[in-house]
């Protein structure tokens, strides 16, 4: 089984690269999944219908005793056949009816074949927490799918709304599922039903949990998004909308009915909110113009009499209710495929446009009939014959006295009885020839779409006959639970003329005679106002959400960051300023310094600090507060820690190339157009917050008088991370997981600026000049821009002081591509003799951060450095010299070698993050060491070079190029290239 269940998502991952040269064909291939899992099922039969169990899993995650645990019973085994069947043929459908160059027919596939994993996987589980990620990966999958056309706004509406309501209906159940997990003392399913739990709190796990249920079944009030579903593709509702996701929920329920039908509040969930979405689905139904929503208001009703039935709680109801359960998905999938082969065929699904089809197409008409017949439960098919058993069953029950069996009972009839009804009007609507109606011309697109609904129709009424081995099949479920008032049911094809059988032709003849006086019905349905409506209700609640969200933004989000920052700060001072004033834990002592050469470093950082805030140009502010930056690697390396240092003094350059490259679209002076407001109240406000921070440093350092944890880490360094270094080995390995939290943030810091700076895209390197004429081109365009005008008059293709094109070889192509004026010959020089020094030295740094001064932040930082040295020497052409890669994937590559550490050791049986370790003689290198951490070392080197990659395209390159632009459009305004500001 769970080489089944991989072979899912193995071909779903490679089906976009087939594609391509499949087309459609896609499909015959992908359906071999399914088929090769239906067949492992039926090969499952002999064990699993003897009452035995199947088994396969092994431990998932041992710290958290999660098991990926599965296995196939006799209700697993039922819904893997709907599962796999029906996908299989549903797959063999597609071929004919998405055309034949379709270029999404690839995407496609690949989701409908993930889901059918996912779904597989989700009545398999036998982990409660790997049940619920199957659940909520149908919900992914589904989204996706039901989004296909995702050119179409109701597509994309469909598609959210579904995945909002089962998503929010699946954290609520999460909650359950951990109570459940939490109250039972294991995670197995198969135990917890076994020796369920009870009390209040177990109560409210099930509630929870069926709130999960009710919404992925689509249950009142949440049926609303099964009708706009219908946006989908039609293979997707035969398939999601008819057999598999929306049987979700009712596996669930169907699951833990053995052992929580007793629970107080079950029944009365199950059987009143059953009931009323049964009615509330057909009364809807019968009124509905378009053929897929009157079959998706007829699957919300049916859904609603599943719901009863399998969570009823008895055995004879259940045993009717499980074939119910599969007659429904063979019929139901059946007519929503007719109505994909009428609409690709006659271009429409609106009954009041067809006419005349019947007579023309007698083999679909047949198949139709056959699928309604067993909807409308007309003999001898198997919607017959379930519906007769759940009649039998339920008679008994209300025979009780109970109030609850005769709400099911009544509530049951009168559901059938609309179902009568509009499974009648589909068939007119579909089919008649209708007065006052053209003709519908009809083009045959082939008979290979009969195959999947002929087949499934067939299968419909040949289960009818079977029910001799239907009870032998589904017993296997039924006999775990008590027999109730139905002891000894079964279901039989023919009863005589029992109870049931009156019951049965009484909703026969009631449908067909609402469906008779349709025109009246019709009327009546029109004046009665729509006094609650789920559907509605939704989209008024996501626009309040909206609304709601836009004020709020207004009234917060005013556009002043001293506005953002003086709220922040006041907020510190009044929360931490009041516990400082009723603190009474003052330090004994005070060390006013630990070394003399603070003082004058302190000083400085003091002055520089002051002179920023008094600064009237931005670079001047800028490297003012350059200097606290280097002040306080100072004090770090003073105090004993080079590592730190060495980041400082990287961190602090990077700091200022990046806002050197911001200035350059800023206005030289600070102020220029507005001036700084409320200076004595924004002076006050600083010197507070920075009296009251150091008064906190003083009183958390003095009063401290537990020994802090960080004494161990030089031990634990060496002991378990086998460093030298203290502080790295505790980036990579002690608090491994802070470090994973702040690269990731890394991650979306360097897309969050490309996306602000890209106006078409982002995705490609920085721009390359690789031929000899691209250059001597480039010269020419640029040369009417940089020279001076006095030189303009020259030749056109010379170029100024006798410089020459570069040569293919050239390393440095800074003086074709910046002005004259902005070029420095010592800069170049300097970068020339240092860029591969550096980046030697930024591997070095990397590979001995283990026991030395360095590791993989600030290696990748070095490496970065040197990267913007090239670029300041030569600019955006030469960064695209310098770096050819992609900027995001060096962030994606380098955050999978950082995740993949972190998750790896799972696999193993080991903690995440947990690293190993490995040394010995390697000939000619002598004794190496090595350790997994490494490998996560150097995934965060890459992302923060990665980082500062995209920073010089998005803030260098793309600016320059943005600027250069605007110089060529604008020949009457001031030249702006790199380097140079405007003057105007």
């Amino acid at each position: 089984m769970l080489v089944v269940l991989a072979a899912f998502f193995v071909v779903a991952a490679l089906i976009p690269i087939l594609a391509g040269r499949l087309g459609n064909r896609i499909f015959y291939l992908t359906a071999l999944v399914p088929i090769g899992a239906f067949a492992v099922v039926v090969l499952a039969a002999p064990t699993v219908l003897a009452g035995g169990v199947l088994t396969e899993g092994f431990q998932w995650i041992p710290t958290l005793n999660l098991e990926f645990a599965l296995r196939l019973d006799t209700l697993s085994w039922v819904f893997a056949l709907v599962v796999t069947g029906i996908g299989a043929l549903v797959l063999l459908y597609c071929p004919r009816y998405f055309t034949a160059h379709d270029p999404s027919v690839g995407r496609f596939a690949a989701h409908l074949t993930a889901f059918a994993g996912a779904m597989f996987g989700l009545v398999l589980a036998d982990d409660l927490y790997l049940m619920f990620i199957f659940w909520e990966a149908t919900s992914v999958f589904s989204y996706l799918l039901i989004g296909h056309y995702n050119d179409r706004i109701a597509s994309r509406g469909a598609a959210l709304q579904a995945l909002l309501v089962t998503t929010a209906g699946g954290l609520v159940m999460l909650v359950g599922v951990v109570i459940l997990a939490v109250q039972s003392g294991t995670t197995l399913i198969s135990e917890i039903i076994a020796e369920p739990p009870s009390g209040g709190i177990i109560t409210v796990a099930v509630m929870l949990m069926l709130v999960g249920a009710i919404s992925k079944s689509a249950l009142v009030p949440f049926h609303f998004w099964l009708p706009a579903a219908m946006a989908a593709p039609t293979p997707v509702s035969a398939y999601l909308h008819a057999a598999a996701m929306v049987k979700a929920g009712i596996y669930l329920i169907a699951r833990f009915a053995p052992g929580f039908a007793t629970t107080p509040g079950w029944q009365e969930v199950v059987i009143l909110l059953g009931v009323l979405t049964m009615l509330v689905g057909g009364w809807r139904a019968l009124k509905q113009h378009d053929l897929k929503l009157l079959l998706a208001y007829g699957t919300v009703s049916q859904l609603g009499f599943l719901t009863v039935v399998t969570g009823y709680g008895v055995s004879g109801v259940a045993l009717a209710g499980l074939a119910l359960v599969f007659a429904h998905a063979l019929f139901k999938s059946t007519l929503f495929l007719v109505v994909g082969i009428i609409d690709r065929n006659t271009g429409t699904r609106d009954l009041r446009k067809l006419s005349g089809l019947g007579g023309r197409h007698p083999a679909l008409v047949t198949v139709a009939v056959l699928a309604a017949a067993s909807m409308a439960a007309i003999p001898p098919t198997l919607g017959f014959v379930a519906k007769e058993g759940v009649f039998t069953a339920l008679i008994d029950e209300a025979r009780s006295g109970r109030p609850l069996s005769q709400i099911a009972l009544y509530g049951l009839i009168a559901g059938s009885i609309l179902t009568t009804a509009y499974t009648a009007r589909f068939l007119w609507g579909a089919f008649a020839s209708k007065q006052d109606v053209v003709r519908t011309p009809y083009t045959d697109h082939g008979r290979g779409m009969f195959v999947a609904p002929t087949t499934l129709a067939a299968a419909g009424v040949a289960f009818g006959f079977l029910t001799p081995q239907l009870n032998h099949w589904l017993s296997g479920y039924s006999d775990t639970l008590p027999p109730g008032a139905t002891a000894g049911a079964e279901l039989v094809l023919w009863h005589g003329l029992s109870p049931a059988f009156g019951v049965s032709m009484l909703v026969l003849a009631a449908g067909l005679g609402l469906f008779w006086m349709r025109d009246r019905v019709y009327r009546l349905q029109s004046r009665v106002p729509a006094l609650v409506d789920a559907g509605r209700g939704y989209w008024v609640s996501m626009r309040t959400v909206d609304r709601v969200a836009a004020r709020t933004t207004a009234i917060t989000q005013s556009g002043s960051l001293p506005a953002y920052l003086g709220v922040i700060l006041m907020v510190l001072l009044g929360t931490v300023g009041f516990t400082v004033i009723i603190n009474r834990s003052w330090p004994p002592t005070m060390l006013p310094f630990d070394h003399p050469a603070q003082v004058p470093i302190v000083v400085a950082m003091v002055v520089a600090a002051v002179g920023a805030t008094r600064a009237t140009k931005r670079f001047t502010a800028v490297l003012l507060l350059g200097i606290t930056g280097y002040g306080l690697a100072a004090l770090f390396a003073l105090q004993g820690a080079p590592d730190l240092a060495l980041t400082q003094v990287l961190v602090e350059t990077v700091t200022l190339i990046a806002f050197v490259l911001v200035l350059r679209r800023l206005p030289i002076k600070l102020g220029a157009k507005h001036g700084t407001a409320f200076r004595v109240g924004r002076a006050v406000l600083a010197a507070s917050v920075g009296v009251l921070m150091a008064v906190v440093v003083m009183i958390t350092l003095g009063v401290r008088s537990a020994q802090p944890i960080s004494l161990q880490f030089p031990a634990l360094a060496y002991e378990l991370g086998h460093g030298r270094n203290v502080v790295n080995v505790t980036l990579v390995d002690i608090r491994g997981w802070d470090t994973m939290g702040e690269i990731s943030v890394l991650v979306v810091a360097a897309t969050g600026i490309a996306s602000l700076i890209f106006i078409k895209q982002r995705t490609g390197s920085a721009p390359r000049l690789a031929e000899d004429e691209g250059r001597r081109g480039l010269r020419a365009r640029l040369k009417p821009l940089t020279e001076p005008a006095s030189s303009r008059n020259g030749g056109a293709g010379d170029a100024p002081d006798g410089d020459q094109a570069p040569s293919q070889r050239t390393w440095l192509l800074a003086g074709w591509t910046l002005a004259p004026h902005n070029r420095s010959i010592v800069l170049e020089v300097v970068v020339r003799l240092l860029f591969h020094s550096a980046i030697v030295l930024s591997i070095y740094l990397l590979f001995v951060g283990h026991n030395l001064p360095g590791g993989g932040f600030s290696g990748g930082l070095l490496a970065g450095l040197a990267l913007a040295a090239r670029y300041l020497a030569g600019g955006r052409f030469e960064l695209g010299a310098a770096v050819s890669v992609d900027a995001g994937k060096v962030l994606g590559f380098g955050l999978l070698l950082a995740v993949g550490t972190a998750t790896v050791p799972l696999f193993f049986g080991m903690n995440p993050l947990e690293s190993a370790w490995w040394e010995g003689s390697v000939p000619l290198l002598g004794h190496l060491e090595f350790g997994t951490t490494t490998i996560f070392d150097f995934g965060v080197y890459l992302i923060v070079v990665g980082l500062i990659i995209d920073v010089l395209r998005s803030l260098g390159a793309e600016v320059d190029r943005q600027q250069e632009e605007h110089a060529a459009i604008d020949s009457t305004g001031p030249i702006m290239l790199f380097g140079e500001r405007s003057t105007r």
